[in-house]
């Protein structure tokens, strides 16, 4: 299989894109975070060959309809990620949860079905390849805390900032 790579200048650094043939996100992740990156990728597509290129207009087109404010824009992006039926099933519930919205983990594993399994889902959402497009920023701690983010906390709390979900968690 051959992935295409393109880098995208955003507000919080410049971000990595990976797609596959049919333009899907199989990879959005920091170029700070390379090395997380490559090893998610590793992880998800095996031997998978990164070839330099462009990434889709659609793609570079809602990221940047975004981070212009139009918090939805990525909602339409399409995603392969290409990871376990967990894995799958907590990336599907991150994408669920609204711009301006925030979940704990107990929450998310509420909503899949699995009220148990707080922890499982903290590591699904750490090997979650597809940042932003696949919010896991959303998920906080139970006491409304900035947990643990794989692009940084401080774009975890750019992002929530923008989305303006800090302002509610404040109120």
């Amino acid at each position: 299989m051959r992935l295409q790579l393109d880098r995208f200048t955003s507000p919080i650094g410049e971000i990595r894109l990976v797609t596959d043939a049919g333009g899907r996100l199989a990879a959005l992740d920091f170029t700070d975070y390379e090395a997380r990156n490559l090893a998610l990728l590793r992880r998800h597509w095996g031997d998978a060959e990164l070839a330099e290129g462009g990434a889709p207009r659609a793609v570079t087109e809602a990221l940047t309809a975004y981070f212009d404010g139009d918090l939805a824009a990525i909602d339409r992006l399409e995603v392969k990620t290409n990871g376990t039926a967990f894995q799958e099933a907590a990336w599907a519930a991150l994408r669920a949860i609204p711009a301006g919205a925030t979940r704990s983990y107990a929450q998310q594993a509420v909503a899949m079905g699995k009220p148990k399994a707080m922890r499982a889902v903290g590591l699904a959402n750490g090997a979650n390849p597809v940042a932003i497009v696949t919010p896991c920023h959303r998920v906080i701690g139970a006491d409304g805390g900035l947990t643990g983010y794989g692009g940084g906390l401080h774009r975890k709390r750019w992002l929530l900032e923008h989305e303006g979900a800090l302002a509610r968690l404040a109120a």
